[in-house]
């Protein structure tokens, strides 16, 4: 089992919040919602099919710097507050 952990912005953009991960941005990892919470739930959500649809394929994950990617092989719990 691997965990990965991938760097996320929000930030607002006009009257909605616009959210993307750096590391994936290349693969469509962006979207937006009304509310920040909103946009936090869309980004991990398509975060999750973007690394879904990597595997998939047999395409290898992007290893970014630490501030943008952190993989491991210990199970974890990734909490936003």
């Amino acid at each position: 089992m691997k965990t990965y952990v991938f760097r996320v912005v929000i930030e607002p953009d006009e009257d909605v919040w616009s959210a993307y991960c750096p590391a994936l941005l290349k693969k469509g990892a962006a979207t937006w919602g009304n509310t920040k919470e909103e946009a936090l739930s869309n980004i991990e959500e398509v975060v999750k099919m973007v690394v879904e649809s990597l595997i998939e394929h047999g395409e290898s994950l992007p290893d970014g710097p630490p501030d943008e990617v952190q993989m491991s092989t210990e199970p974890q719990v990734a909490v936003t507050i």
